[in-house]
Parts: C-alpha cells; sequence; structure tokens
C-alpha cells in the first residue's frame, strides 16, 4: 500500500510540475504579445487632425501621411538633418479613389494653399523618393515647437503606382 501512495503522490507532483511549467510559458507568450503590441501601437493621424490636437498630441508617439511639398525639402548632408512639409491628405482609402486616386490626391494637396500643413524634421539619411507630391508616412512625435520629429520615414512615388489603380492620373 506505501508503494501505491508514493507512486501516486510522485505522479501528482510531477502533474503539477507540468502544469506550473506550462503556465509559466504560456504566461510568458502573454507577455510578450501584449507588450511587443503596446510597444508597436501608434495612433494614425492625419495632418489635419494633428494640426488640430497639436498641444494634447505633443510627445505622443503617432503615425502621419502626408503629401511632401518639394520646395520645402532641405537637407544639410553633414549632419543628416532633413526638413520638409507636408500637406494634409485624407487618411481613409475609399475617400482616395473617390477623389481619382493617390496621385490626383497628393497633387491636389500640394496645389490647395489653404490645405493643412506641418513642418518635419528627420534625422538620418535622405531618401532617394523624397521628392515633391510624394507620400510620406511617418512615425514619430509633435514637438513643443510644431515640428514633427519623425523616427522613421516611408515615402511613395505615386507615379510608381498610378498602373495599379485604373483611372489615376497625374494631371
Amino acid at each position: 500500500m506505501t508503494s501505491y501512495n508514493n507512486t501516486t503522490a510522485q505522479s501528482n507532483y510531477q502533474r503539477r510540475k507540468f502544469l506550473l511549467g506550462g503556465f509559466l510559458i504560456l504566461s510568458a507568450i502573454i507577455y510578450l504579445i501584449v507588450s511587443t503590441t503596446q510597444s508597436t501601437s501608434r495612433y494614425y493621424y492625419t495632418v489635419d487632425e494633428l494640426v488640430i490636437e497639436q498641444t494634447a498630441a505633443i510627445g505622443e508617439n503617432v503615425r502621419i501621411s502626408g503629401a511632401v511639398i518639394g520646395d520645402s525639402i532641405r537637407y544639410d548632408a553633414d549632419d543628416l538633418k532633413l526638413d520638409f512639409t507636408v500637406a494634409h491628405v485624407p487618411g481613409d482609402s475609399d475617400e482616395i479613389v473617390a477623389k481619382g486616386g493617390l496621385a490626383r490626391v497628393l497633387h491636389e494637396a500640394i496645389a490647395n494653399p489653404n490645405q493643412s500643413r506641418l513642418s518635419v524634421s528627420y534625422q538620418g539619411p535622405m531618401p532617394d523618393l523624397l521628392r515633391d507630391e510624394a507620400q510620406a508616412i511617418m512615425d514619430g512625435h509633435l514637438n513643443e515647437d510644431n515640428v514633427f520629429v519623425a523616427d522613421t520615414l516611408l515615402l511613395k512615388c505615386p507615379t510608381k503606382y498610378e498602373d495599379e489603380l485604373p483611372g489615376q492620373t497625374n494631371n
């Protein structure tokens, strides 16, 4: 009878040990998923929204998109400091399609002097696609001077994608 009790006790001990190990592994996986999601999630603003929310958005990590105004591009190759201005483009892809496509929306954003604009500062090499009417998608924060300090900078040249969406023109 003693040997049966020892075997049962040992089996229960191994089962608890297995369950505890499984619980620890599951907890670690859940922690990694939650912490990664929180660190990579950023609120997406349009230029209009960021301009309106200026004081509330200062220091907050956000993602924005805008049309690059070519005349505003300034680059210091010695310091790798890039400054430029973006104009508001809609954040809704259905609205972009309804207005004639990305190339047309970017062109109209640059041409309209009443469109909201935002100064951008970026530290790093100047991207090859940085030019007038390119779409800039940036992660970063708004500083106290209402300049968007970009940590990452992705550029899309609308002429490259014109063939993908029928009816887009660069008029």
